[in-house]
């Protein structure tokens, strides 16, 4: 786990399910810390500190790119 980094911070699931398929259909090393607990207990996300992407290093580059292609578009479907 040591060789991941975290790229982005969420606050609930359902701001990342759509950079969640594209990333797994990209191949792309990474999990979201703490997504679980947070789809168990949602008022728990705060106080964990939210649910945190981590990309694999060798990843970090093409995930970082994937990110910002949803931060850059002006179609209404965006990554919060």
């Amino acid at each position: 786990m040591e060789k991941f980094i975290t790229l982005a911070v969420f606050t609930y699931p359902h701001e990342y399910q759509v950079l969640k398929l594209i990333l797994e259909r990209e191949g792309i090393q990474c999990f979201f810390q703490n997504e679980t607990m947070v789809g168990v207990f949602p008022f728990y996300s705060n106080a964990l500190g939210g649910i945190h992407l981590k990309v694999h290093h060798l990843d970090l580059s093409k995930a970082q790119e994937i990110l910002d292609s949803f931060n850059d578009n002006p179609a209404p479907l965006k990554i919060v």
